[in-house]
């Protein structure tokens, strides 16, 4: 590769490695900056995970991992201290379904602006891409299906309910605190009213999946430029970002995503002084974490 340069499963895809990796580390680690500071490490094995990567690509990848995480720590970091600060702010005041959107917006946004980054490296990798990795990544991606059925499809309605609703109790978990019965009641009651059908995530990520197969093969198979393959893979993402704006299911997908923000409304509105002081603490922590980050000279 060149030098020069995280509630639904059902939207995840290859090129997100990176931010998927760093805020599955944000999610489930105590000490914020031992997360970071090994990111790269886990983000490189992640994607060794999915293509096997050969001898000769390892160094490389790895090299241009360590850019993308100094370019960063050292672009990136302050502004989601203002993100956070923001939020911060917005709990202390009681959140809209606008703020809720507009921060949904902004994660989107800077989602696309780290892919995007990584353009260049993304695209070396695609071109020294073997047929057996590519096959390994086809072989990835239906073994990460099969687990999101067996997780997500698994039973009636009321079981795939109950999973959905305890997967968010772990994030208001994570933020709140512990919930009294009667609130947990409440969530519930929140969480059931989001639209629920696992087979169209199931076929979004397939459709997403089969995209991402087709383009590293046509790169592969009339071996493209770099220019070139910076454009097939710029229009991979941007088609993912844009899919479910102009999808035949957008209705489906909006009440979804309406559903996730009311969903956080409700247990914003429902917490105790306790368990906001406890959402404002941990945000304060993770505030002076990215700090030290950012001022970090690695």
């Amino acid at each position: 590769m060149s030098k020069s340069n995280m509630p639904n499963s059902g939207r995840r895809s290859l090129p997100s490695l990176f931010l998927i990796a760093l805020f599955a580390l944000l999610a489930g680690c105590s000490s914020l900056r031992l997360a970071y500071n090994n990111g790269d490490t886990l983000l490189y094995w992640w994607i060794d995970g999915y293509i096997d990567l050969t001898s000769d690509q390892k160094s490389a990848v790895k090299e241009d991992i360590d850019e993308l995480f100094h370019w960063h720590r050292k672009t990136q970091l302050r502004d989601y201290v203002q993100i956070l600060q923001n939020a911060q702010r917005q709990l202390a005041a009681g959140p809209s379904q606008a703020d809720l959107q507009n921060d949904f917006d902004e994660i989107k946004n800077r989602t696309q602006l780290l892919l995007f980054k990584a353009l260049p490296e993304l695209a070396d990798l695609a071109r020294k891409l073997e047929p057996d990795q590519i096959t390994t990544l086809e072989r990835k991606f239906a073994s990460n299906n099969a687990d999101f059925r067996k997780k997500n499809m698994k039973g009636d309605r009321e079981a795939q309910q109950k999973f959905r609703y305890k997967k968010s109790m772990e994030q208001f978990e994570l933020w709140f605190g512990n919930f009294t019965s009667e609130q947990e009641a409440v969530i519930r009651k929140a969480s059931d009213a989001r639209p629920l059908d696992n087979t169209i995530w199931l076929e979004e990520r397939q459709r997403r999946q089969n995209n991402i197969l087709l383009a590293v093969r046509k790169i592969q198979h009339e071996k493209l430029s770099k220019d070139a393959t910076m454009a097939v893979l710029h229009k991979l993402i941007k088609d993912s970002f844009d899919r479910l704006e102009h999808s035949e299911r957008k209705a489906f997908f909006d009440a979804a995503e309406t559903g996730n923000i009311q969903l956080v409304l409700t247990v914003i509105q429902i917490a105790t002084p306790a368990q906001k002081a406890h959402a404002q603490q941990r945000m304060q922590g993770w505030i002076g974490d990215f700090n030290n980050l950012a001022a970090a000279p690695r």
